[in-house]
């Protein structure tokens, strides 16, 4: 979970809902992050994820950095959007699972001011597709949930599960001003803290986000062996005219931004001192071109797979 900095509205248009919902499923594509749950409120977001890698902060790194550019783009502004990286608890799956995916998908009707009439009308949570109201989308991980609940009736039965109310055990933990990094019964609590610690770096967010980063030199590395180039000509600035001739530069910008949680102004200053404007261009048009072509496709994964194994 995340909230805007100094209490600020994290989403003020249907465009930035869109945009966050787009790095949800670019961080599950990527990342390979399972999102269970989600509800984006106007200062805040919650999310319920499993990550099989045990890459939580690269892809929170991801989802809060690249949704951060896309709202300051559509709003024309800059600067940070969230008042920190993140908040993150660890959850035993078996026991709470169910009861905080009903936690979650209540909030807009749990505010002071109800966001909705009827909850299942509120678009911008995955309580709607959990009904079966809308197409669910591919990266929305709704079998487990369901079969946590054991009804043969899932959509039906979900719905009078969510209406029944949140569970009064967690919603005394989240009302606790100091809040466990473990949400869990004694035995799961004490496994974990012997395990990871009390306040664990892939859980808490603050910690140990830097051990598992991939630095830009890397990228330029791999890129340049996937694409058959020479490393220095990635770093230097196209000629007038000729942009588009050294794609394996574009590529780089684009896994420097989303691999490495590089800014704008930071990769253009590796890349010879361009414009961050012209970054956000280059890597605008790579995009494109990696859409509509096979072979720059094949290309790009090829790299992203290579700087995403030697990251972890």
């Amino acid at each position: 979970m995340n909230r805007g900095l100094a209490r600020q509205e994290t989403f003020l248009s249907a465009d930035c809902y869109s945009a966050f919902l787009d790095t949800l499923s670019e961080s599950h594509q990527r990342f390979q992050v399972h999102v269970h749950a989600y509800c984006l409120m106007g200062n805040h977001y919650h999310l319920l994820l499993h990550t099989p890698q045990g890459n939580l902060s690269r892809a929170m790194r991801h989802i809060n950095g690249v949704y951060t550019q896309r709202f300051n783009r559509l709003h024309g502004r800059d600067g940070p959007l969230f008042r920190g990286r993140y908040k993150a608890i660890l959850v035993e799956a078996d026991q709470y699972h169910l009861s905080l995916t009903r936690y979650i998908h209540r909030n807009p009707i749990e505010t002071r001011r109800p966001l909705a009439d009827q909850l299942e009308e509120y678009p911008w949570s995955s309580y709607p597709a959990y009904l079966n109201l809308c197409k669910s989308p591919g990266w929305l991980y709704r079998d487990f949930t369901y079969a946590a609940l054991g009804r043969r009736d899932k959509y039906r039965g979900y719905r009078q599960f969510v209406e029944q109310g949140v569970d009064e055990e967690v919603a005394a933990f989240y009302e606790r001003q100091r809040q466990s990094p473990f949400l869990g019964g004694e035995v799961f609590q004490e496994e974990m803290r012997s395990r990871l610690g009390e306040i664990p770096p892939e859980v808490s967010g603050v910690a140990g986000d830097g051990d598992t980063s991939v630095g830009y030199v890397t990228i330029v590395e791999v890129v340049a062996m996937v694409f058959e180039r020479q490393a220095d000509d990635l770093y230097k600035r196209s000629a007038p005219g000729r942009s588009g001739a050294n794609p394996a530069r574009a590529v780089a910008m684009w896994l420097c931004q989303d691999l490495a949680g590089m800014t704008l102004p930071e990769i253009g200053e590796v890349f010879g001192g361009v414009h961050y404007s012209a970054v956000s261009q280059a890597v605008r048009r790579i995009k494109e071109k990696v859409r509509g072509s096979a072979e720059l496709s094949r290309l790009f994964e090829a790299a992203r797979v290579k700087v995403s194994g030697r990251g972890l």
